[in-house]
C-alpha cells in the first residue's frame, strides 16, 4: 500500500502533461476560509443571544449577559487569529514540547482546584470572564506537538514500534480528561489518530487499536455508572421524560416544530425554560426551530466548506509539518460537529460537546480561532497549485 504521506505531495506532471501553475504569493491567506470562519463566529453570536436572552433575563436580570461575554471572547479570538496568521508557523516547533507539558499541568490542576459545575470539574475560574477549560488548550497543544514529532519521524512509521511510541504521548491527556469528560477525551484522542492516519503507510496499525479502545470504553462505562444510564436514556428517552430524557425530548420537539423554514429568528418556544441552557451544547436544536431544516442544512454546508478548505490547504502545504497541523485542526472541528449534531438529533447517546464557533464558551472559541490562525498561516506558505490540462 502506498504511503498516505505521498498524498500530501504535489502532483508531478509527465513530459506529455501540459501543466499550468497558479501561484499563491506569500502573505495571501485563504480568503474563503477566513470569510467562512468570520461568518460562523457572527452567526454564533446571533444565535447565542437568541437562545440565551430569556434565560439571562430570568437568572441575571440582563438578557445580554451571555452575549456580552461571548462578544468579548470573539473580539479577543479574532485578534489572536489575525496575529497567529502573521507569525510563521514553523516557529511552533520550538515550543511544541513546552506546550504539551503545559497542557498536562493545566489538566492536572483542574482536577485539584477546578471549579465544579453541574457535577464536573472542567473549568479554572477566570473571574468576570467566566471559566477556562484546559481541555480546549490541550487540543491546540496536542495538534502542534504531534504534528512536530510525527513530521520529524515520518519515515519511521513503517515500523510498528515507532507507531506505538507516538501513541504513548496520547494517553496522559486522554486519561486526565476522561475522568471528568469522556466525550472531550474522544475528540482529543481523535486528533492525533487523524494526524497519524495521514502520515502512516500502514493501515493495519490502526486496526490493532480497535480492541484496546473498546476495552477502555468498557472500563469507563463500568466505573462510571451514569454513563451507562445515558445509553439507556438514548435508547428510549420517553422512559424518563421528566428526568434523564427531558433534554433530549425537548430538543427533538424543537427540531420537529421548526419545519422547513422555522418559526423565525428569535421565535423559539423551547428556549423559554424547556431546554436548560439552550445556548450551550444543545444550541443546534434552536437553530433548527428558528431557521428550520433550510437553516440547519445551510449551517452544515458552511461547516463542509470549512472542512473542504482545510483539506485543500493541507494538500498544498509547503511541508509535512504544515499539512499535519491543518489535518489536526480539521479533524477536531469535523469530529465535534458530527458528535454535537448526532447528540442533538438523538443519533448517539447524550454527551456534552459544543458546536464549534456556535455554542457558548469563551475558551472554546478562543482556541478554535487560534487554530484557524495557524491554518491561515499555513495557507500563506502554500506551494503553487498545479492545474492539469
Amino acid at each position: 500500500m502506498s504511503s498516505n504521506v505521498s498524498n500530501l505531495q504535489h502532483y508531478k506532471g509527465s513530459n506529455k502533461t501540459k501543466e499550468k501553475t497558479v501561484k499563491n504569493t506569500l502573505g495571501q491567506i485563504d480568503f474563503t476560509l477566513f470569510i467562512v470562519v468570520i461568518f460562523l463566529v457572527a452567526f454564533g453570536i446571533i444565535m447565542i443571544y437568541s437562545s440565551s436572552a430569556y434565560y439571562s433575563r430570568i437568572r441575571f436580570g440582563d438578557e445580554m449577559h451571555f452575549l456580552k461575554r461571548q462578544l468579548l471572547w470573539a473580539i479577543i479570538g479574532v485578534g489572536a487569529m489575525i496575529f497567529v496568521s502573521n507569525v510563521n508557523y514553523h516557529r511552533l516547533k520550538s515550543y511544541s514540547l513546552i506546550l504539551y507539558l503545559a497542557s498536562l499541568l493545566f489538566l492536572g490542576l483542574v482536577l485539584i482546584i477546578g471549579e465544579e459545575i453541574n457535577g464536573a470539574k472542567r473549568w479554572l475560574s477566570l473571574g468576570p470572564l467566566g471559566g477556562f477549560q484546559p481541555s480546549e488548550l490541550t487540543k491546540l497543544c496536542l495538534i502542534i506537538f504531534m504534528a512536530h514529532i510525527i513530521s520529524k519521524g515520518a519515515k519511521q512509521l513503517k515500523n510498528y514500534g515507532a507507531f506505538i511510541k507516538y501513541l504513548v504521548f496520547i494517553f496522559p491527556p486522554i486519561v486526565l480528561i476522561a475522568v471528568e469528560n469522556l466525550s472531550t477525551a474522544i475528540v482529543v484522542a481523535a486528533i492525533p489518530i487523524g494526524i497519524l492516519f495521514v502520515a502512516s503507510p500502514k493501515i493495519w496499525h490502526f486496526m490493532t487499536l480497535a480492541l484496546p479502545a473498546a476495552a477502555a470504553a468498557g472500563v469507563f462505562l463500568t466505573l462510571f455508572s451514569y454513563r451507562m444510564t445515558r445509553i439507556i436514556i438514548w435508547r428510549n428517552p420517553w422512559a424518563d421524560p421528566q428526568g434523564g430524557g427531558f433534554q433530549t425530548i425537548q430538543s427533538l420537539y424543537a427540531i420537529g416544530s421548526g419545519g422547513l423554514f422555522g418559526r423565525g429568528l428569535g421565535q423559539s418556544m423551547q428556549k423559554m425554560g424547556f431546554i436548560p441552557e439552550a445556548h450551550n451544547d444543545i444550541i443546534f436544536s434552536i437553530v433548527c426551530e428558528e431557521l428550520g431544516l433550510f437553516g440547519a442544512i445551510s449551517l452544515i454546508f458552511v461547516f463542509m466548506v470549512l472542512i473542504w478548505r482545510c483539506m485543500i490547504i493541507a494538500h498544498r502545504a509547503s511541508d509535512l509539518f504544515g499539512s499535519l497541523l491543518v489535518v489536526g485542526v480539521m479533524t477536531q472541528i469535523a469530529i465535534q460537529v458530527i458528535i454535537n449534531i448526532a447528540v442533538v438529533t438523538n443519533s448517539i447517546p447524550p454527551t456534552g460537546m459544543p458546536l464549534p464557533f456556535i455554542s457558548y464558551g469563551g475558551s472554546s472559541l478562543l482556541f478554535l480561532l487560534v487554530e484557524i490562525g495557524i491554518v491561515l498561516n499555513v495557507s500563506k506558505h502554500m506551494k503553487a497549485s498545479r492545474i492539469y490540462a
